[in-house]
């Protein structure tokens, strides 16, 4: 495709689906419907993952009435949509979630997103010093978890179609593609390729770690680790893989009311607060230990997949500079 015809191969998607793309607002990038491919920002990692349209930050999961009986409406109707602008660590974010409310339990409310989206995904050009997806087997040019991958080129896009749903798209907006300079293209997403994996500044080693994580749950290393921490959670609200969630009923006070699901963090006080008033992670040490053990060791052990996928944000975002990557490496150090 083209580059100059992006904007209205977008804004023709936005007359058939809803359009989800990453766009700016007060200065934090995250993703929103849109109807203006002129909003949509090309450049840059998103402050908020995506996976925020497939796990709401706040979701209604269904409404109550008790005025004539107890009446229960159920939240339905998910649009088909189009979700455009996923970068490669954010595409296997998705892959680490779906065995969470994908797999043996299917949670209704995220697999009926997941399965009306079709997800066009897009390959990074730069490298930024908070990055280090190539640690869990990503790189920048990695299409794998969507369905249509774009690559930007010098003046196209390498279209890459990967999965049954991205042969829809393309059929649906064939108009907009061409087969001209294809192997030309594909020679130009390798150079970049190439050139992307020498930027690297992290270079993080994971070997060993795992085994070291399965024997340290009680080393003294957590709690000096956790005497920086603040418990604020922006590491597990930024987090393209963390999916802790509350419940809460919010009663009008008319004998109506909303079911309701939010995100919460397990680096919270009361996140495992129970009635009895016991908490099995009383203190930060706890905490952090737990969301720690959960990127580079509980995920792992359940699914098969580590709980990261080296996007920096947390690197990025942290205000008092706890770095996983140099987790990681203290972690390989330890006695």
């Amino acid at each position: 495709m083209e580059r100059d015809r992006l904007a209205a191969f977008l804004d023709q998607i936005a007359t058939r689906y809803h359009l989800v793309a990453p766009v700016a607002e007060d200065g934090v990038v995250d993703y929103r419907r849109v109807d203006d491919a002129r909003r949509v920002v090309l450049d840059e990692l998103s402050t908020v993952p995506p996976k925020t349209h497939f796990f709401p930050q706040t979701e209604e999961l269904y409404s109550y009435s008790t005025v004539t009986g107890l009446e229960i409406k159920e939240t339905v109707g998910t649009p088909a949509a189009v979700l455009f602008g996923v970068r490669p660590c954010d595409l296997k974010g998705f892959l680490a979630l779906d065995p969470v409310f994908a797999g043996r339990f299917r949670d209704p409310y995220y697999w009926s997103k997941r399965e009306r989206t079709i997800i066009i995904g897009l390959s990074c050009t730069t490298v930024q010093s908070t990055c280090f997806c190539q640690a869990f087997d990503g790189s920048p040019v990695n299409g794998e978890g969507a369905d249509v991958l774009f690559t930007p080129l010098e003046a196209v896009y390498l279209v890459e179609i990967l999965t049954s749903k991205g042969e829809q798209l393309a059929a649906e907006f064939s108009t907009f593609l061409g087969t001209e300079g294809v192997e030309e293209a594909l020679r130009g997403k390798e150079a970049l390729a190439r050139e992307l994996d020498g930027r690297f500044i992290r270079q993080v080693d994971l070997e060993g770690v795992k085994e070291k994580a399965d024997r340290m749950f009680d080393h003294p290393y957590w709690r000096r680790l956790a005497r920086r921490c603040l418990g604020c959670g922006i590491c597990t609200f930024l987090c393209p893989t963390c999916h802790c969630f509350d419940v809460v009923d919010e009663n009008r006070g008319d004998r109506t009311g909303l079911r309701v699901r939010c995100w919460d963090s397990c680096m919270f006080t009361d996140f495992t607060l129970h009635t009895s008033g016991h908490n099995p992670r009383p203190s930060k040490t706890e905490r952090l230990r737990n969301r720690i053990l959960h990127k580079l060791k509980y995920h792992l052990d359940r699914y098969g997949l580590h709980g990261c996928v080296g996007c920096g944000r947390c690197v990025a975002k942290c205000p008092v500079n706890i770095d996983l990557t140099k987790v990681i490496a203290e972690i390989r150090e330890v006695d």
